[in-house]
């Protein structure tokens, strides 16, 4: 049996104190994550989060995936976590309600890796948060529908992992969801790492590059 890939190290506290100066006195801000499947988006994400306090919201793009049920009917679940899984101007949709920052409860979706399925209305972002941190994919892919997100955007970071670290984690994700070791490599090598090379190719519009330390 293959070792676990080591867990990501603590916070950096250079990262804390960038997202922390993003924070406005009022109205609010969105600060994206974007990187590679494995990358640790939603782990950096969560982490911001925490120490920030009830000022900031994890809004995920991953909600914003296609019901399984659609993908089936449009012949895409072989590809999910490709582009067009996803519903981008939905999403844009969100962006822009959430950088309106009224006095009203913004309400988002989730994605649920025990289900493989999004759920609406998962996410409160109350009219207290000054801060939304999203984290995804495709937050800086200028193709299609999504080429108006990182306009959205008033920073975003690229979350920059050697694939020797990242491929690993990610088998091992899928493992602990319910895929077999045999059935996890296929499905990065098929899936993931196609997605991958998309979304590293995007690096070089992030206005910040962000590594794990140690």
């Amino acid at each position: 049996m293959s070792a676990s890939p080591a867990p990501l190290p603590a916070l950096p506290a250079a990262a804390l104190a960038q997202a922390a100066a993003l924070m406005p006195a009022a109205g609010r801000r969105v600060l994206g994550l974007a990187g590679p499947p494995g990358a640790g988006k939603s782990t950096l994400a969560a982490l911001l989060a925490a120490a920030l306090g009830p000022a900031a919201c994890v809004v995920p793009m991953d909600g914003f995936h296609l019901a399984q049920c659609e993908l089936e009917r449009l012949g895409r679940a072989q590809r999910k976590g490709a582009p067009d899984t996803f519903d981008a101007a939905g999403f844009r949709a969100l962006l822009q309600r959430l950088r309106a920052a009224g006095g009203e409860t913004v309400y988002a979706p989730a994605f649920r890796r025990e289900i493989e399925e999004p759920v609406a209305g998962a996410v409160a972002v109350g009219p207290e948060v000054r801060l939304v941190i999203t984290e995804g994919n495709y937050l800086l892919l200028d193709q299609g529908p999504w080429a108006g997100v990182a306009a959205l955007l008033d920073e975003c970071w690229y979350v920059d992992v050697p694939d020797a670290q990242r491929v690993p984690r990610l088998v091992a994700r899928h493992v602990a969801h319910g895929r077999g070791a045999q059935a996890a490599q296929r499905w990065v090598e098929a899936s993931d790492e196609p997605n991958a090379r998309l979304v590293q190719a995007t690096r070089g519009r992030a206005q910040r590059v962000f590594r794990w330390e140690g």
